[in-house]
């Protein structure tokens, strides 16, 4: 992508990401409001889940999320991500419900609706320089890995998936991207991995390892 053709880009897709958040958030407020109340009710409070992640050129940023998770309580024997997670968190995630405030990183600017996900914070220094270049553009709610398997992905997969849409991007990319992850969700394919809660931790290149991204 040219220089010229890329600031083009990048301007019209600011404008069309906060412009669909904005609307995202108008049209499901009542749907916000209403999940907000399940999550106070079954998980307790807060509802909402905010972790610090990297962004563009790696500057942090607060997301922010539904909870799906129950407080750790090691007495209660909720530590891990398994038994922590609940059949209506299990369910919110597969819909992909708790990540509707998320539509605020966007209108913030911190997020585009399109893009490499937001991962850890640590994992900036297990990177690659190759996989390092999946923060050269805004992360987004949704990206190739999502349109194309999820959870279900290997990291290397994954960050292949990243690096092909930061060299590649163009509104018609988003578009098909954004058309695949509605079809994603409807089947919702890729929800966890194997045997997993959510991910196993990405421990870096030399590893090969299967993920764990957004333990919340």
């Amino acid at each position: 992508m040219s220089t010229s053709n890329g600031n083009s880009y990048d301007s019209v897709k600011r404008g069309l990401d906060a412009f669909i958040a904005l609307l995202g958030l108008v049209l499901c407020s009542p749907l916000l409001a209403a999940v907000a109340l399940l999550v106070a009710v079954k998980l307790g409070r807060p509802v909402l889940f905010m972790q610090v992640r990297p962004g563009l050129n790696g500057r942090v940023f607060k997301l922010y999320k539904f909870r799906t998770m129950k407080n750790v309580d090691v007495e209660g024997g909720l530590v891990t991500d398994s038994q922590r997670l609940t059949q209506f968190g299990a369910a919110l995630r597969a819909t992909s419900l708790d990540e509707l405030p998320t539509l605020v990183n966007v209108v913030k600017g911190d997020m585009s609706m399109v893009g490499p996900r937001p991962l850890l914070v640590r994992y900036l220094s297990r990177y690659s320089p190759e996989q390092a270049r999946r923060h050269e553009v805004r992360p987004g709610i949704t990206g190739l890995a999502q349109a194309n398997g999820r959870n279900a992905l290997t990291w290397d997969e994954k960050f292949a998936l990243d690096i092909q849409y930061v060299d590649g991007r163009s509104l018609a990319v988003d578009a098909g991207i954004l058309r695949d992850t509605i079809r994603t969700l409807i089947r919702r394919d890729g929800i966890n991995a194997d045997g997993q809660a959510t991910m196993n931790e990405f421990e870096g290149p030399a590893t090969n390892a299967t993920q764990d991204q957004l333990s919340h």
